[in-house]
């Protein structure tokens, strides 16, 4: 998706700038650079920063993958605020990057909603 089919939802009062050396995970989304920010996308635009979150699409499914088996972190691990990897919204829930791919809490399991490209 190009940065000119999302709208512009503006973060209020930002002052951090994100960029290249500003200490945020970074991450492709369609056209552009988002930086993951204490659970949310931003994207620096023009004067201040918009809101972002991956689309659910073909290559971010949120589909149930029971069958996920994953060795980022231990099978006991349990995602959430503070579990040590990184919060994406991600569609109408949040994921979490896990050794490159989003992993989504769902039961006794995580499904695994595709690849995420650092930049």
């Amino acid at each position: 998706m190009s940065n000119s089919q999302h709208s512009c939802q503006k973060h209020q009062d930002h002052s951090h700038v994100h960029g290249p050396q500003c200490g945020h995970t970074a991450i492709k989304h369609g056209d552009h650079v988002d930086y993951l920010h204490d659970g949310h996308l931003h994207y620096p635009h023009g004067d201040h920063v918009d809101e972002h979150q991956l689309e659910v699409s073909e290559n971010n499914p949120a589909e149930c993958t029971p069958n996920h088996q994953c060795s980022g972190h231990e099978d006991d691990h349990v995602h959430g605020p503070g579990c040590g990897h990184e919060a994406v919204p991600h569609g109408d829930h949040i994921d979490y990057i896990v050794n490159g791919h989003l992993h989504s809490p769902h039961g006794d399991h995580c499904d695994d909603h595709g690849p995420v490209e650092n930049i």
